[in-house]
């Protein structure tokens, strides 16, 4: 489970918008000034990200959050979320090409470019409504795990028994 925390913003019914500060830990390493992900972040500065959740805990505005998503739901989802668009604009490519050789005895490359356009609107129509299917999907959407209770600096906690 990969986690985040944040801030709610707002609520809309099942969800919640968070929102939570861009960190980058190149403060730290030793290869800061010749790394470019270094050099991002100090061009984007720390800015704030707004995401919507599926709300489990029913969080309100101005509570401190966890939210977190299963690694395999990251990895399916951006794999459908780029997977699909393309292999909709190489099979509308390659349907196209075919059918242009077979209505035209030269072919054309006209063709090949509206199938490829044409397989391409039709996986993003195919994501829109998977999209909506997996939206209150715990698997494959991030969701509000806990409120966030963070420790002060100075308190000790004393373990009974010890």
């Amino acid at each position: 489970m990969i986690e985040e925390s944040g801030r709610v913003v707002a609520v809309e019914g099942d969800f919640a918008w968070i929102e939570s500060e861009r960190t980058s830990v190149c403060g730290s390493c030793a290869v800061r000034k010749g790394c470019g992900t270094s050099a991002i972040a100090r061009v984007l500065g720390q800015r704030r990200t707004r995401l919507r959740v599926v709300n489990r805990i029913n969080a309100r505005v101005g509570d401190e959050v966890v939210v977190g998503i299963s690694e395999s739901g990251l990895v399916r989802g951006s794999l459908a979320v780029y997977a699909a668009p393309l292999a909709g604009l190489f099979a509308g490519a390659l349907a196209g090409h075919f059918a242009g050789r077979q209505m035209l005895a030269t072919g054309s490359d006209l063709v090949a470019v509206a199938g490829a356009l044409a397989g391409f609107i039709a996986a993003l129509f195919w994501l829109k409504r998977f999209s909506r299917k997996t939206e209150k999907d715990a698997a494959w959407q991030p969701v509000v795990l806990r409120l966030h209770m963070p420790v002060a600096a100075g308190n000790h906690y004393e373990i009974p028994g010890s």
